[in-house]
């Protein structure tokens, strides 16, 4: 009879001790077992059933309201509403080129002025988001949405009705940090919303939306500026940003979940290690009087038998501060990773490619074609569209590719599989842009323009897909600031091939630039490769360098 007690109690413990680990009081032991094994991509039900401890996948840590469990048409309005998003911050770094020339006219400005209101917006766009991210895990993805799509309109505005060059160029800047929230977060309110295998298909469609400004961007800018007038250009992104702001407002609802983010889990784990050491301590000197006052007269042994031990109330929430996210902490962990470091490069200047490509043929088409603002955005239609194929499609092939090698796995995938998928674009992606290079360098038909800009927006697109996908598996709990890094180095890669394109092209032409760009893009190639073959050991040995640095402390 007291044996069956024993074990009826022992059951009890065990169920009650199960219940506890989905709740989010984590203990220290469950909080490092949360933060470390963020890279898991299965779990293995025997666990559930044995004696050792349960591993938990931060990506399926248990929350209230799950955003993974929501219906379809509730995640498709969500990815609706951050593409809308993106798509105005990709406008933005483009819709002004055709208004150049009566902006300089008008404000009498200088071609190093107008450059400089292009690069340090797309500088600015790029390297903002790091604050964005850190925002986020305080407040959530919403109010960061809301205040970053009011900080764009009121820089719209203001610049529509600026009277010189320089209130157009800070208020650019002003209008680039309104619209980066979008970049950082917007992935990882994807990441926040769908499995791993599903990724690359919603990333290709989201970011297809911002593809779309390098194409459509010349085309409005364009056809409002011969309509109305360049101001009337900041006037329509006034209106599309205010849309948006009433979607995210009334539409949307936050995505982030705390229990799965990395720094939320790290904050609560310090917390529980200093109440634990403090009471561990007032313990120690509650023991040591009673042994200096000779108010109990049994050995340490008997000390520790009869002791009471007083439960460690768990820790129910924490309000985070700036302090608790500092942003540059977590940035530099994410780009100490070889294989992070690695794919952020290649990404980086992947990205600056589509930046400079669109800028270089607008004047092309303008100095040598005599085409004006509405046929060159025609004509740039062809690498947005490219662009937007090869995102949609790319993203499509980039799943299809880590659900076959995770079959052929065992069941088992680690985020550099997908990976795999960019080889096919590997191959053409630098005969393509040499073809541009050479179509633009000896100004044959404009059809020839056309389709060497579809394939070079395709290609390369095709590739930023899985690299952006990458980022996101490969730091799971961190997506935001993954993403945010991500960022910064497109932005600062982006800002260095504007500030260089125009003397280049001037110097060595349209056939020596692309060529170097060509050269470029096979050197990116092999760092992609690299990562592909030697990523999967590098983040497993920066993993645990980070536990054993953890455990440290």
């Amino acid at each position: 009879m007291i044996h069956c007690h024993i074990i009826f109690n022992t059951c009890i413990r065990h169920f009650t001790s199960m219940a506890e680990s989905q709740s989010t009081n984590l203990s220290p032991i469950e909080v490092r077992n949360v933060e470390f094994h963020t890279d898991t991509q299965t779990r293995s039900p025997s666990s559930i059933s044995s004696n050792e401890p349960i591993k938990l996948d931060m990506e399926h840590a248990v929350v209230e309201n799950d955003p993974r469990i929501w219906s379809n048409t509730k995640k498709t309005a969500i990815l609706f509403i951050i593409s809308g998003a993106s798509m105005f911050a990709g406008l933005a770094g483009n819709i002004q080129n055709p208004a150049n020339a009566q902006i300089q006219q008008q404000l009498h400005a200088s071609s190093g002025d107008i450059s400089l209101s292009l690069s340090l917006f797309i500088l600015v766009q790029g390297m903002f988001p790091v604050i964005w991210s850190a925002i986020s895990e305080i407040k959530g993805r919403k109010l960061v949405y809301l205040l970053s799509i009011a900080l764009f309109i009121i820089g719209s505005a203001i610049v529509a009705v600026s009277r010189t060059i320089g209130l157009v160029i800070g208020m650019r800047i002003v209008q680039a940090a309104g619209s980066s929230a979008v970049f950082a977060i917007g992935a990882a309110t994807l990441a926040d919303i769908y499995e791993s295998h599903q990724r690359g298909t919603m990333m290709g469609v989201y970011y297809s939306a911002p593809l779309l400004g390098p194409s459509l961007g010349p085309i409005f800018g364009g056809a409002l500026t011969q309509g109305f007038s360049w101001r009337a250009v900041f006037w329509f992104l006034v209106i599309w940003g205010g849309i948006i702001f009433l979607a995210f407002l009334f539409l949307f609802k936050d995505t982030f979940r705390k229990e799965r983010s990395v720094t939320y889990q790290n904050v609560l784990n310090s917390r529980l290690r200093e109440q634990q050491s403090s009471e561990a301590k007032d313990e120690s000197r509650h023991i040591s009087k009673l042994e200096v006052g000779g108010e109990n007269q049994t050995t340490s042994k008997d000390i520790e038998a009869q002791r009471t031990v007083i439960p460690v109330p768990a820790i129910k929430d924490i309000k985070l501060s700036m302090a608790d996210v500092n942003p540059f902490p977590a940035y530099f962990s994410i780009v100490s990773r070889k294989n992070n470091l690695a794919v952020l490069i290649a990404s980086g200047l992947t990205f600056a490619f589509g930046f400079s490509i669109p800028y270089t043929c607008a004047r092309t088409l303008s100095m040598y074609y005599d085409y004006d603002a509405l046929k060159t955005g025609l004509v740039l239609l062809s690498y947005g569209v490219g662009c937007v194929a090869g995102s949609i499609l790319g993203g499509r092939w980039s799943d299809r590719t880590l659900a076959r090698l995770k079959a052929a796995n065992g069941g088992v995938s680690f985020p550099e599989m997908r990976l795999e998928s960019t080889k096919i674009a590997m191959l053409w992606l630098p005969p393509s842009v040499i073809g541009y290079a050479w179509v633009c360098q000896e100004r044959v038909n404009i059809a020839a323009v056309c389709v060497m800009l579809f394939l070079a927006g395709f290609l390369s697109i095709w590739i930023y897909t899985s690299t952006l996908a990458y980022i996101v598996d490969a730091n799971t709990g961190r997506s935001s600031m993954a993403v945010a890094a991500n960022s910064s180095f497109r932005g600062l890669f982006a800002f260095v091939a504007a500030e260089i394109a125009v003397p280049l092209q001037d110097t060595i032409g349209d056939g020596g630039l692309y060529t170097l760009w060509a050269c470029l893009m096979v050197v990116i190639e092999g760092i992609i490769l690299l990562v592909l073959y030697k990523g999967r050991d590098w983040r497993e040995a920066s993993v645990e360098r980070e536990k054993q640095k953890l455990d440290a402390q």
